[in-house]
């Protein structure tokens, strides 16, 4: 009782705005107006559903042609995307598993904010979400809550 009469709650000071634990973003480059993102602070990169990976050269540019269904439970919804390769990693998922993914570089827009990322490509058709937002992307960007969903769309409706 004595240390609840001593502690003080100190309010953070709201330099970024705050997002929920699952955001919709869109990456515009891709074509892909709105995806369901998890936003995953335990993960470094973020990771994107992809399918049908062809790589190629066009320019002296590697690049890399993919299809994704952007939205869950709906695999009639088919974009076909093409982006510049920036790298191929090796990334351990969240089993422990180690896979060797492409990586590439893309705006993504969120809250009303636009900014370039590297996203990994992965199969992710099993996966709730067909996107995960790592910490790198949020980094100096914004402050997530948990407990919250979907904050930017409430926002917007606003």
């Amino acid at each position: 009782m004595e240390r609840e009469q001593n502690f003080k709650l100190i309010k953070p000071i709201r330099k970024y705005p705050l997002i929920g634990w699952r955001e919709w973003v869109g990456l515009p480059a891709l074509g892909i107006e709105k995806i369901k993102a998890k936003i995953d602070t335990g993960a470094r990169t973020s990771a994107l559903h992809a399918f049908a990976l062809h790589p190629f050269t066009e320019n002296n540019q590697n690049k890399i042609r993919f299809d994704i269904h952007p939205l869950q439970h709906n695999t009639e919804h088919l974009i076909t995307c093409v982006a510049n390769v920036v790298d191929k990693r090796l990334v351990t998922d969240s089993g422990g598993h180690d896979e060797e993914r492409y990586v590439i570089q893309t705006p993504i827009t969120i809250a009303g904010q636009t900014w370039s990322i590297e996203i990994t490509l992965t199969e992710r058709e099993n996966m709730l979400f067909r996107m995960l937002l790592g910490r790198s992307a949020l980094r100096k960007r914004f402050i997530v809550n948990p407990a919250r969903s979907f904050l930017t769309t409430k926002a917007q409706q606003k």
